[in-house]
């Protein structure tokens, strides 16, 4: 596996225009949050069952793809992968309050949508194409990446 500079370096490659990157800033934790709500809410039901009702929602591709994930976040940074960690908590729990009020799916998708035109949009602006055209694990990078510049400004290292 790559190293956690090896990945940011060449993610860095189709990032630099400072526009690109604010709109990076706002849409990358947006797409990260609505990722997981539309995975919470897509869940297994066949297994309902056979599991306690608080971990239901977990048995979901949101479950699956936040397993992956957080393992990708493991190997290449304990203190982003606590970061992750803790933003993954924080948007499951905004997410099953808003299955709890039967909006989750449109607020989701609603998210989804306008974040990834406003990073086409950046791309756009930048003049290169999205670094996960090359490599789907950059899908992953760019939180990451969103990470490592606020644990810079506080002196943290990754």
């Amino acid at each position: 596996m790559k190293t956690t500079k090896q990945w940011f370096t060449e993610y860095n490659v189709s990032h630099r225009n400072s526009t690109n990157k604010l709109i990076h800033f706002i849409c990358v934790p947006a797409i990260f949050f609505s990722v997981i709500a539309l995975g919470l809410d897509l869940h297994f039901t066949f297994l309902d069952a056979y599991l306690p009702t608080f971990l239901q929602p977990f048995v979901s591709l949101g479950g699956l793809l936040i397993l992956g994930g957080l393992l990708f976040y493991f190997q290449l940074s304990k203190p982003i992968f606590l970061f992750m960690l803790l933003a993954v908590v924080l948007c499951a729990d905004i997410s099953l309050k808003l299955q709890q009020a039967g909006i989750n799916f449109e607020v989701a998708l609603s998210i989804f949508v306008v974040a990834w035109i406003g990073q086409f949009i950046g791309h756009k602006i930048e003049g290169a194409k999205p670094s996960f055209f090359k490599d789907l694990q950059f899908l992953f990078v760019g939180p990451a990446w969103c990470v490592s510049f606020l644990y810079e400004k506080l002196g943290i290292r990754y």
